[in-house]
């Protein structure tokens, strides 16, 4: 028996739900916004388009499938089923935050606001993306194409897990001093820095990116490439913490491995310290690349 296809459209409040959650009336939502020079009318203008855009892809389901309307907030609450066709209407970080919570599911982007939106990972036009739909259920088309984006994934020695689309952030919480010992494929170091980042080809375009411009420039790997850099930032030279290893590649099944040697240290993936994995004294995580990929819908 084929399951009923279900859509899970994904989606973020909007700034002007914010604004009207905080300051109760929209009147007084304006006035905050003219003190600081700014108007509501872009406000409601990207309003308008993010909703316009659900809707689109709301009149564009067939009527025999099932629907969940998914904030970004509950995601971590959501049990997202293997037969789902998952919808993301937003930003491209959008994406990278549902990432985590998906496996095999296909995933459509879609970009509410192409002026505002790079479209990295929201590659449809709401118009678009209504004509992707139809290709997705249990009769889908050959031509319905998707490009999985390697993932990074972090592995404690308790068992737990973290897997991120952009990156994964090793260190301190508050990003101070993370003491810790680095173990690669080329040696051993002890280490005091502000934290290791582990990124992926998609990545490449957000936080790496920075890190390595500041760098003076390199090669980093594609979004579907196996591979992930790393880096270590603001290292720091002591008598007992060293330098000298604070960039690399991991290739397929090559791992990064550090030990814990400060009091907490935390994983977190694309940004969202809130869904973290938390380390303390002697403590191992290893990094690599995630055996699932994101299937999106291209």
């Amino acid at each position: 028996m084929t399951l009923r296809p279900r859509a899970v459209l994904v989606h973020r409040r909007t700034e002007l739900d914010e604004l009207l959650d905080r300051h109760s009336t929209r009147g007084q939502a304006e006035f905050f916004l003219k003190s600081r020079g700014r108007s509501l009318t872009e406000v409601q203008r990207r309003d308008d388009a993010d909703r316009a855009a659900r809707q689109t892809v709301l009149a564009a389901l067939p009527v025999n499938w099932a629907l969940a309307d998914v904030e970004r907030g509950d995601l971590s609450q959501f049990l997202f089923a293997p037969e789902d066709v998952v919808i993301v209407v937003g930003q491209d970080g959008l994406v990278a935050n549902l990432a985590k919570y998906v496996a095999t599911q296909k995933v459509i982007g879609v970009n509410p606001d192409a002026a505002a939106n790079p479209g990295i990972l929201v590659r449809h036009s709401p118009q678009q993306a209504a004509r992707l739909i139809a290709g997705l259920g249990p009769d889908a088309r050959a031509d319905v194409e998707c490009l999985g984006l390697t993932m990074v994934e972090a592995t404690l020695d308790d068992g737990q897990r973290l897997r991120a689309l952009n990156e994964l952030y090793f260190g301190h919480p508050s990003h101070q001093s993370a003491r810790y010992a680095l173990h690669t494929l080329l040696g051993d170091e002890a280490q005091s820095s502000s934290g290791l980042i582990v990124a992926t080809g998609t990545g490449a375009s957000g936080w790496c990116a920075s890190i390595v411009h500041d760098r003076g420039g390199g090669r980093l790997p594609g979004p579907a490439e196996a591979a992930l850099a790393w880096f270590v930032r603001e290292a720091w030279p002591s008598p007992a913490t060293g330098v000298t290893m604070t960039s690399g590649w991991l290739n397929g099944g090559d791992r990064l491995t550090t030990t814990v040697t400060s009091d907490r240290l935390v994983v977190f993936g694309d940004g969202v310290e809130a869904d973290a994995l938390e380390l303390t004294w002697g403590q191992d995580v290893s990094f690599g690349v995630a055996a699932s990929r994101l299937q999106l819908v291209i």
